[in-house]
Parts: structure tokens; C-alpha cells; sequence
């Protein structure tokens, strides 16, 4: 009788989770595709204490927030990167200048994270939430002062990108959209680009961190690598039927003043992420 009462709490328990999953993936899809965040600057801390609250093994952790936003990025890529591209909102020479380095960045960005302790990765996200939140609110941008460079330094830009992407487990958004307004790339259109940009972000990394934490011993069951699938289906399910509206949003209204809750949300989470 026992048993089956725990078995019974387990199964509730779980599905609370998976429901909470839901929830996470409709709003990380939404904002993805209103700001071009890519959603994972939401994404990673929620998984990281929603996996603190199931009783993960606290040394991959953050790992696992990490390889499991980025596959949930994937969703809400190609549907915002759809929904921009019916727009006319991205800008292809671009995307295509800077794929093959946000590929190359994403997988070495995996293989660093690999070697780096959770509770560096946990500041290192926390201190990213800040600046991303300081950035949304003063709405500091880059004024345009160069046109697009050429193929080499698009690729390392790509780079750079892909690699700082994968170490926090985010489509790159915030890079993508300030280096292409400094570029002189309308914002529209860079935010429509940089939905395109996370998309080989989020599959090369995601990759990444499945080989990266293959077989690790502290890995929970359901787990391929540092990619916790009950999560990432979860969000699945949600994130890319929400991130078109986004994208309608974004056309449609100002969003100053949701910019500004924002920045105050993730300024709260960056402090909770650095005092662990």
C-alpha cells in the first residue's frame, strides 16, 4: 500500500514538473520571438532551480539547464525565423556570413562548458542576466557606424558568438542584434536575423553538450548527455506555437515598457544566479 501511495506521489510530482515545463516553453517562445532573445535568458534559470527543486545532483545541474534550453531554442528558432522570413525581416547575406562560425563557436562553447564546474557557469550566467537586463532597460544599442564586414570577419563574429551562446545555453539574440545595429542593420531586421542566427546556435550546441556529457555519472535518468528530455520535450510542446505571436507583437505594438519588466525580472534572477 505504501508502495503504491509513493508511486502514485512520484507520478503527480512528475507531472507537476512537466506541466511547469509547458508554462516555460509558451513564455520563452513568446519572448523569444517579440525581443529575438531566443528565449534562453529566461530558459536556463528557471530550468536550473525547477532542477534544484527535483533533486538533480547539484554538479551538472546547470549543465543540464544549459544543453536542455538550447534544444528548446531549436523550437523556437524555426518557428520565429518562419515567421520573421514572412515579414521579409531577415536578412539572409547576413544569416549566411555568419552561420558557419556560429556553428564552429557552438560546438567549441560545448566542449569548454564541459570543463567548467557548475558554479562557474552559474555566475557566468548570472553576470550575462544583468547586463542583458541593464541593456533592455536604458535600451542601450549601438549606434550604426559600419556596413556589414566581409565573409572572414563575418565568420569570426560568428565565432565568438556561438561560443559565448553554447556557455550560456542561449540562442545569442542579445550578440546577433547589437553587433547587427552596429552594423547598421534596421531593428527589425535584426531582430528578424538574429532568430535566424540562433537556429545553428541551438542544433550545434545542442549537439555539443549531448557528446560533451555523454554517460556522466551524475546524469538523471532520461538524459541523453547534459539534454534532460522530459524538459526539453516539455517546452517543445509549447515554445513554437508561441513564438509567432511574439513576432505579430513585435510588429505590431511598442514594447518599451515590457523591455523594462523584463530587465527588472532577469535583474532579480541574475542576483538570485550569483548568490546561488
Amino acid at each position: 500500500m505504501r508502495a503504491a501511495v509513493h508511486s502514485c506521489r512520484l507520478k503527480e510530482r512528475g507531472d507537476m514538473f512537466f506541466a511547469a515545463y509547458i508554462v516555460l516553453g509558451a513564455v520563452a517562445g513568446y519572448l523569444g520571438g517579440l525581443l529575438g532573445l531566443g528565449g534562453g535568458a529566461v530558459i536556463v534559470p528557471v530550468l536550473y532551480f525547477l532542477f534544484r527543486a527535483q533533486g538533480l545532483d547539484p554538479a551538472v545541474i546547470m549543465h543540464l539547464a544549459v544543453g536542455t534550453s538550447l534544444a528548446a531554442v531549436v523550437f523556437t528558432a524555426v518557428a520565429s525565423t518562419r515567421a520573421h522570413g514572412r515579414r521579409g525581416s531577415v536578412s539572409w547575406p547576413a544569416f549566411r556570413g555568419l552561420a558557419a562560425g556560429l556553428v564552429l563557436g557552438s560546438l567549441a562553447g560545448a566542449a569548454i562548458a564541459d570543463f567548467l564546474p557548475g558554479r562557474a557557469l552559474r555566475i557566468f550566467f548570472g553576470g550575462f542576466e544583468l547586463l542583458v537586463a541593464a541593456q533592455l532597460a536604458w535600451r542601450v544599442a549601438p549606434r550604426p557606424q559600419r556596413a556589414l564586414p566581409g565573409t572572414y570577419p563575418l565568420a569570426l563574429v560568428g565565432t565568438i558568438i556561438g561560443i559565448l551562446s553554447t556557455l550560456l545555453g542561449i540562442g545569442g539574440g542579445v550578440f546577433s542584434v547589437l553587433f547587427l545595429l552596429w552594423s547598421s542593420v534596421p531593428i527589425r531586421t535584426a531582430v528578424g536575423t538574429s532568430a535566424a542566427c540562433a537556429l545553428p546556435i541551438a542544433v550545434a550546441g545542442s549537439i555539443g553538450m549531448i557528446m560533451a556529457g555523454w554517460e556522466h555519472p551524475g546524469l538523471p535518468a532520461f538524459s541523453a548527455g547534459y539534454l534532460y528530455l522530459p524538459a526539453a520535450a516539455g517546452m517543445a510542446l509549447a515554445n513554437s506555437c508561441t513564438a509567432p505571436l511574439g513576432v505579430a507583437t513585435a510588429h505590431a505594438l511598442p514594447i518599451a515598457s515590457l523591455q523594462r519588466v523584463l530587465a527588472l525580472v532577469l535583474a532579480l534572477v541574475g542576483v538570485r544566479m550569483l548568490l546561488g
